[in-house]
């Protein structure tokens, strides 16, 4: 590069040619003519706060605990080695290392039980007609907490492991006020939604308040 400009040719076309910014070349030239020399020193920049081994003890932290903040790790390594470092620091080691800050994904974790269940269901389902879905009728209920949430709750994890089981959070511990939704849908409606906004869902207040309403719902219709 300093050949080349020696030579007589511009900042601009040495610069196009290396495909590198205008600046860098401007900037070396000017050091020679300075210093003598375009030669960077070695060991220039901020030295680093944290050993190779260090950066291993924060990314380990991070996984055995993934819900721990930067600034929880960052004392857990000063207890460790006795060195200071800031949360900023140990988020630059664990982006390193491929470990991101993201909230936790949200549902049921689905147990060996569960897996092998819904596929045998599906395998016997599979070859169902339309006339035979017409006539299942699929309900759920839901439960909908009153009280906020500010979804603050953060995990370390790495890209592409969302819906790993470490980086689940179940969503059946709400707390607090509430009142559950019933629901129901089929291949050619649906049912209207029933709240229960108080007391407890036992089986006889959901046949009376649900199965039999829609019964007699459809009978008069």
């Amino acid at each position: 590069m300093i050949g080349k400009l020696e030579e007589g040719r511009t900042v601009t076309s040495v610069a196009a040619e290396f495909g590198i910014n205008k600046s860098v070349v401007s900037r070396a030239w000017k050091a020679l003519k300075t210093t003598g020399t375009a030669v960077r020193k070695v060991g220039g920049g901020r030295p680093r706060t944290t050993t190779a081994g260090d950066d291993r003890y924060i990314i380990l932290q991070a996984k055995r605990g993934r819900r721990q903040s930067a600034s929880v790790i960052a004392q857990q390594l000063s207890t460790a080695t006795g060195r200071q470092v800031s949360r900023f620091t140990v988020a630059r080691r664990l982006h390193k290392g491929g470990l991101f800050a993201r909230r936790p994904e949200r549902c049921l974790p689905l147990k060996v039980d569960h897996r092998r269940h819904r596929l045998q269901w599906c395998r016997e389902h599979k070859n169902w007609t339309t006339d035979q879905w017409s006539r299942v009728l699929f309900t759920d209920e839901s439960r909908f907490s009153t009280r906020g949430d500010s979804q603050r709750v953060l995990i370390w994890r790495e890209i592409g492991t969302r819906f790993y089981t470490s980086n689940i959070m179940e969503r059946h511990h709400y707390g607090g006020p509430g009142f559950l939704v019933w629901g129901g849908i089929m291949l050619n409606g649906r049912t209207e939604l029933h709240i229960f906004d108080r007391g407890s869902v036992i089986g006889d207040r959901y046949c009376e308040e649900v199965l039999l309403r829609q019964i007699y719902t459809e009978l008069y219709h």
